[in-house]
């Protein structure tokens, strides 16, 4: 193993964890810097791994909500419905991720153009989610009605496609349900934990006869940075968005896709 590997782990791990919780599409930029870095993963398995780093973030920085929701979930309705709210949302993933799993990675994970594409239409809708002027109707993530929780399991599907972003397809979804900026930024973290969990978990054991020992620094690597750039955000990332809204994000979105794209088209 090179030490321009470890090198490039290191990177990738801090792009996922930069990148993870903002609705810029952290696999679709994990994938394009992999491309043009010529970095390459067993399986691609590094490319999803690497998230449990941005999963533990979340559970370090919400550890004191979390332990008060598990203390209260026996006894409190509004701490089950909040739960169950997540599961909802979780289960359309969970279903349709099972069964594209082979075509995600072996199709849609092998396509930078594709990927530069949803960058840049994903860009243009969420500009024009975040200027639209509607009052919102729920500002706490844990209010939300059930109906709510799944159809944003639904958006969150769209992110199956790389490129279009988790956060960014649950956030434009509780967006145009009703939620405000806020609100849907806090409920994507929550949605990522089961979801995020559940893709690490199922990778790896889809693809636990290709990997070997070889494989173990490079993911250690990744995982680490990933892990220390995502706590960076998770903390800050609120008070930017209820200051801030997504337009900044829209317009990253659109220059990486942008520069993506000409990139691809000069060397291909």
């Amino acid at each position: 193993m090179s030490e321009q590997t470890i090198v490039g782990a290191a990177i990738l791990g801090i792009l996922e964890g930069l990148t993870e919780f903002i609705p810029v599409s952290s696999t679709g930029h994990i994938l394009l810097a992999g491309h043009f870095m010529g970095f390459q993963s067993t399986g691609k398995v590094f490319e999803v791994v690497i998230q449990l780093g941005a999963i533990l973030a979340i559970l370090s920085v919400y550890f004191a909500r979390l332990w008060d929701m598990l203390i209260k979930l026996p006894s409190d309705r509004a701490t089950q419905t909040f739960v169950l709210g997540i599961l909802i949302a979780f289960l359309p993933a969970a279903i349709i991720g099972a069964f594209a799993h082979s075509f995600i990675k072996e199709v849609l994970f092998e396509s930078p153009m594709l990927i530069c594409i949803t960058l840049i239409l994903g860009g243009f809708i969420l500009l024009w989610v975040d200027r639209w002027a509607i009052k919102p109707k729920y500002t706490e993530a844990s209010e939300f009605p059930l109906s709510v929780y799944f159809r944003i399991g639904l958006f969150q599907c769209l992110a199956m496609i790389p490129g279009t972003s988790r956060s960014g397809a649950t956030i434009v979804g509780a967006l145009l349900l009703g939620a405000d900026k806020r609100s849907a930024a806090e409920f994507s973290f929550f949605l990522a934990m089961p979801t995020m969990a559940g893709a690490f978990a199922y990778d790896l054991y889809k693809n636990r006869d290709i990997l070997s020992a070889n494989d173990l620094p490079i993911i250690a690597t990744g995982f680490l940075f990933a892990f220390i750039a995502a706590v960076v955000v998770v903390r800050k990332l609120l008070d930017f968005v209820s200051r801030r809204g997504y337009a900044p994000f829209a317009y990253w979105r659109l220059l990486v896709g942008i520069v993506g794209l000409v990139a691809l088209l000069i060397w291909g």
